[in-house]
């Protein structure tokens, strides 16, 4: 069993709120990242694939596949957007890294599994010091 990660970046803004608290009480359970005005980051995407090498190409898989199926189903997405009002796989949820990390996992399982392997981790980094990791 071979593990391929691909890493990807993409700025992105975002609030983290819920609409039935008050402004106060968002920023008393969110901080600074409930700003109203918005904020964003600079992410980082790390997805992990794993399968067995495929003995006639030498390859897990085509790194240029791997790499159309990200940037298709989540880079352009998501990029220099704002992920609350213009992502569709992310309206309605509160855009913690956490549920970023979920969401890219249901979109891309099933283009990877079609490929023939299998997704086995997303890892989002939000900043320097913090990230996720998520195991489907």
């Amino acid at each position: 069993m071979i593990y391929l990660t691909r890493r990807e970046r993409f700025s992105a803004a975002h609030r983290m709120f819920q609409p039935g608290f008050t402004d106060e009480e968002n920023a008393e359970y969110y901080g600074q990242c409930s700003n109203p005005e918005w904020h964003g980051h600079n992410y980082e995407l790390f997805v992990t694939v794993r399968g067995e090498i495929n003995e006639e190409l030498g390859y897990v898989i085509n790194l240029k596949k791997l790499k159309e199926i990200i940037h298709k189903h989540v880079i352009d997405p998501l990029d220099h957007k704002n992920m609350n009002t213009q992502v569709d796989f992310m309206k309605g949820k509160v855009t913690s890294t956490e549920n970023i990390a979920i969401s890219i996992w249901e979109v891309l399982e099933p283009h990877i599994r079609r490929e023939g392997i299998e997704l086995y981790c997303i890892k989002i980094t939000e900043t320097e010091n913090n990230y996720i990791e998520f195991y489907g």
